[in-house]
């Protein structure tokens, strides 16, 4: 739904906003009419006649002679976040040459673990490929109709806004892609090593450890987080000191008319991204599960599987490059947002650059925060166990949220503005609401310390270290059905803490900063993304590394330091999922309040009153729509997945050697993979089409106050449902992992003692309450990986 809000709010920037008339607050545009309390309160303004706030003046008295006349801001001052992105680019680099030290395959004597990942990247990129080149014509159109929307409806300036406001688009649209690309790259390099790093150097006496492994695992992971983050900062800020250069500095409503492109550009492409490259990934997961572990009792990753390439593909075309896409449109958004929002007010715009850019100055901070808190899990914290994986990474939460705390006080009291007389001593007026320094730092911190409560909250009902899911997994000792009732009960009540503290952080921000203060707790949200996309995308390169090492058929301990690391892994993955979700209903609120500022500027007081049956209506089918979006992409996974489970029977049927262990006999990948791509491309569109057109229609159909309706609906239902689908799903996974460490192996032994061997070890993945559990985990794939990632774009 967050998308919707973004196209209804570029609609919203596009009139002058309602401080730019002289009928709100005369004194901050006419110094004339301003001089006698000008005079009271600074004698620097008092040497000047009323009209001469020139620069020497606001030098002097920058919170007087700046509310007269808004100063120039100056372009330097936009250096410093173009400067942090440059300093995310050279971290990277030195990233590559630490992930360039370890050992590939060939060097450790594995030289089909290289082979394997080869494989594994040829199958992501042929995929990307076919679907930016979808996506291409996709956004050549959009922007095209962005042009002609712009230059019909513009009175002064028509051409250069249309083309400014689509090149903004076309600029987040391949920005976006380019941060899925960049993670997809460095994932399916960073997988073959990490099995290296766990299988170690045999030949040469160097053994495997979890914590070269994790080492290998997290700084690719920490690639991709800096290359978002980056891409993000470097694209918007270089893309608001060109639009100034256009419009003039003054000129801030039409500069941030048309920087809302980018924002809108950018969720463009997550959302077709993150939908299409779950369907892939969850289609073939999908069917190597039913397949293979319930019906011919081989692994999911067994090379036998004729979905084994395909799976492994699809951990890097859905859980990195979707997820890179879609934090870097979250990104954008949040950014635009904030900028848009901080230009409403003449106190702000009249402070200079410093203050305008103080959203960017966040995420620029928040860079070399998030580089000093990366040598925590790789240097200061070495693992020695696997109770230390789980610590580790959640400690690099810990301290990024800690260490950022102090920087975001030192940047709101420098650079915002802090009026020494008028109507708001102390602070500065945005959106009629008298904020300050210290109200803008509270509201960054609501939603820097509601993101990492969010974050630990998700951990707990998604590890299997606590109850909950241990819980789950228990209930598998009675069959499926019970394990999916504990699971959809453990969804449901996942989402009451994450609620109320989005709850509390939208009273709080809004009560201090208006709606710029919701804004600046998305961006505080957002603040640590670097560490914390360097977690998720860790999962997915540790799942990968655990599948080549079954399917190179390595030593049983290699996969277990693979499966220990991915473990820790898949809670840290529904973490990120977390404040995704948490930070995307922020910034649709944030571009909600746009969009009634809009409806404002039309002349007539608008509200958004749930009495009236117009609204009331629209409100109904808003709540409706994630509903709808969840049935479409949950019914395309089970299409794909169809198809690929007659695939899968066929080729055992063809071939019966596939079923005998250590048979050298292999299927064959490349078909299903193409039932993976064909099917991903394919029913992506009617999903992004029901997001994108639903406010459109709406509005033209039925006006604003239904369309005012259908946001507040989608915002209130979409936050719920994605938490509890990413959590149910989260769940269900862990609980099989929890099973298949042998940790239930008393209870499986005694209720199911045929699956006790002749040696006294239980065989766990041919129990009942194991195929129970994996039960569960199937159905929870499109519902944590499609479905409920997908809703909060």
């Amino acid at each position: 739904m967050q998308i919707s809000l973004l196209i209804a709010a570029v609609a919203a920037v596009a009139a002058e906003p309602p401080w730019y008339q002289k009928t709100w607050y005369p004194y901050l545009f006419d110094c004339s009419d301003s001089a006698d309390w000008r005079d009271q309160y600074d004698s620097a303004c008092s040497a000047h006649s009323a009209n001469e706030c020139d620069v020497e003046t606001r030098s002097a008295c920058p919170q007087t002679c700046g509310l007269c006349t808004p100063s120039s801001p100056k372009m330097v001052i936009a250096t410093p976040p173009i400067m942090a992105a440059a300093v995310a680019f050279l971290f990277i680099a030195y990233l590559y040459v630490r992930i360039d030290a370890f050992p590939t395959g060939a060097e450790v004597g594995l030289a089909r673990v290289d082979e394997l990942s080869l494989k594994i990247k040829s199958g992501a990129r042929q995929f990307l490929e076919t679907e930016y080149a979808y996506l291409a014509v996709f956004v050549v159109g959009l922007a095209l109709t962005l042009f002609f929307l712009f230059y019909l409806t513009e009175d002064e300036n028509a051409y250069t806004i249309a083309l400014s406001v689509s090149l903004s688009f076309v600029t987040g649209a391949t920005l976006s892609a380019s941060a899925g690309w960049w993670g997809m790259m460095v994932a399916t390099d960073g997988n073959a090593k990490t099995t290296a790093a766990c299988a170690g150097d045999r030949a040469n006496g160097v053994p495997g450890s979890l914590n070269a492994g994790l080492n290998v695992a997290f700084s690719t992971g920490a690639v991709m987080g800096f290359a978002v983050v980056g891409l993000g900062l470097a694209g918007v800020s270089t893309a608001y000191v060109v639009l100034c250069s256009i419009y003039g500095d003054d000129d801030q409503a039409l500069v941030m008319q048309c920087l809302a492109g980018f924002g809108f550009g950018a969720s463009s492409i997550a959302l077709f991204a993150r939908v299409a490259g779950g369907i892939y990934t969850k289609a073939a997961d999908v069917g190597a599960d039913l397949v293979g572990k319930v019906e011919a009792g081989i692994d999911e990753d067994d090379p036998h599987n004729p979905a084994v390439i395909a799976d492994n593909v699809g951990d890097n075309v859905g859980d990195v490059a979707g997820m890179g896409s879609d934090l870097f449109g979250s990104f954008g958004e949040a950014s635009c947002a904030a900028l848009l929002v901080g230009a409403s007010s003449p106190m702000i715009v009249a402070a200079g650059w410093g203050a305008l850019m103080f959203p960017l100055a966040l995420s620029g901070v928040g860079i070399l925060v998030c580089m000093a808190t990366s040598f925590v899990a790789t240097d200061l914290m070495p693992v020695r166990d696997e109770k230390g994986i789980e610590s580790a990474l959640k400690m690099q939460l810990l301290v990024s949220t800690l260490l950022m705390t102090p920087c975001v006080y030192a940047l709101a009291v420098t650079l915002l503005p802090a009026a020494t007389c008028g109507m708001c001593v102390g602070g500065f007026v945005v959106g009629g609401v008298c904020s300050s320094p210290l109200k803008a730092f509270f509201c960054v911190g609501f939603g820097l310390w509601g993101g990492c409560v969010i974050g630990f909250v998700t951990e707990y009902y998604t590890s299997f270290s606590y109850t909950p899911v241990q819980e789950v997994a228990n209930a598998c000792r009675t069959g499926a059905a019970t394990n999916i009732i504990y699971g959809l009960a453990l969804g449901y009540k996942s989402a009451i803490v994450p609620v109320f503290v989005v709850a509390f952080i939208v009273f709080g921000a809004h009560s201090l900063a208006g709606f710029y203060g919701i804004s600046l707790a998305a961006l505080g949200m957002l603040a640590t993304l670097a560490t914390c996309l360097s977690i998720d995308v860790y999962g997915p390169v540790c799942d990968n590394a655990g599948g080549i090492a079954e399917m190179c058929e390595l030593h049983p301990s290699v996969r277990e330091k693979t499966d220990a690391l991915d473990a820790a892994g898949n809670t840290t993955a529904a973490i990120g999922k977390g404040f995704a979700i948490g930070s995307a209903c922020l910034v649709g609120l944030a571009l909600f309040g746009a969009f009634v500022t809009r409806l404002n500027d039309t002349g007539a007081k608008v509200t958004v009153d749930l009495l009236d049956p117009l609204t009331f209506a629209g409100l109904l089918v808003g709540s409706m729509l994630p509903y709808w979006f969840s049935a479409m992409t949950m019914k395309s996974v089970g299409k794909a997945a169809n198809e690929m489970v007659i695939e899968i029977k066929r080729q055992f049927d063809a071939n019966p050697n596939l079923l005998i262990p250590n048979h050298p006999d292999r299927p064959d990948y490349d078909t299903c993979i193409k039932i993976s791509t064909d099917a991903s491309l394919q029913e992506m569109i009617a999903p992004g089409a029901l997001v994108m057109l639903s406010p459109v229609l709406c509005g033209v159909c039925f006006g604003t106050r239904c369309v005012t309706g259908l946001l507040a609906g989608g915002i209130a239902s979409g936050i719920q449902m994605a938490i509890s689908s990413s959590n149910t799903g989260g769940a269900w996974d862990n609980a099989k992992k929890y099973i298949s460490k042998g940790a239930m192996d008393a209870v499986i032994g005694e209720e199911e003692p045929e699956t006790v061997d002749n040696t006294g070890k239980v065989q766990t993945k041919k129990s009942q309450i194991f195929k129970a559990a994996v039960t569960g985990d199937t159905v929870g794939d499109p519902l944590k990986d499609t479905s409920g990632p997908a809703l909060n774009i």
